[in-house]
């Protein structure tokens, strides 16, 4: 089953910037999955267990690497795939 989240990251500190890159680059190093930017958010798409077990992974590191975050999300399932 596909899925789809759309993601907003809130760095509670000074220079968010970089936190907010790195973190969406780390998302775009995965080629299975859809990654989508714009000016408000980050949307990825994919199956479900891949979707959600990298964001878990992601999360967890931003976390670790730069301390209070706040992460806004929004997910829509099932998706419709192509046959």
């Amino acid at each position: 089953m596909d899925i789809g989240v759309e993601l907003s990251l809130y760095p509670l500190r000074e220079g968010y910037i970089p936190v907010i890159e790195q973190f969406i680059a780390r998302l775009q190093g995965h080629a299975e999955l859809r990654v989508v930017t714009n000016s408000m958010s980050t949307q990825i798409f994919g199956p479900y267990e891949r979707v959600m077990g990298l964001l878990g992974e992601q999360m967890r590191a931003t976390f670790a690497q730069h301390g209070k975050a706040v992460f806004v999300m929004k997910v829509l399932g099932p998706l419709a795939t192509a046959s």
